[in-house]
């Protein structure tokens, strides 16, 4: 399995369980990279998308404490609700088996990348050049033993200017 995340230059992930920022060019690639593919979400990172909701064109892996928990759902796609790190990690080996080491991608928030991390093979970052106030944040790839093995060209948010780069960890 892989992780996904946007990170600023300390690391921070997010701040009142919203992102740092809102950059189209990280929501596309975020996008490109997880469509048809499994996805893990700890129950306050799902509520923080959009309505809610699990998002279109995936199947969701949700990780909560809350027995309770039923997600509002969209037609067509699974949303599996598990409670514990050997749940989540006996379905990913069956979406592995199914989708290859690519189909299964860690998606947050904090708490849910620290518990995976050490089964993640590969991470791709979108590493946002400035730093925020944030109050969750992402282990360093390099301290978890992972290296980096490519960058994008710099890219520049239109509308706010804020420049970042695509890349690509891979356990060493």
């Amino acid at each position: 399995m892989n992780a996904i995340v946007a990170a600023d230059e300390n690391w921070g992930i997010g701040r009142d369980n919203d992102l740092l920022c809102h950059l189209p060019g990280d929501l596309k690639y975020f996008k490109e990279k997880t469509l048809g593919r499994c996805v893990i979400f700890g129950r306050r990172t799902l509520e923080s998308l959009p309505g809610g909701r699990p998002l279109p064109g995936r199947d969701h892996i949700i990780l909560t404490g809350d027995a309770s928990y039923a997600p509002r759902l969209r037609e067509g796609h699974a949303c599996h609700v598990v409670h514990s790190r050997d749940e989540v990690m006996n379905l990913v080996r069956e979406y592995e088996a199914d989708k290859g080491p690519d189909g299964v991608f860690v998606c947050g928030g904090e708490s849910i990348y620290r518990m995976f991390l050490e089964d993640c093979r590969c991470l791709y970052v979108t590493r946002i050049h400035r730093t925020f106030d944030a109050d969750r944040f992402f282990p360093d790839p390099v301290e978890m033993g992972f290296e980096k093995t490519w960058e994008s060209p710099l890219q520049t948010d239109e509308d706010t200017g804020i420049e970042y780069t695509f890349q690509k960890y891979e356990r060493a």
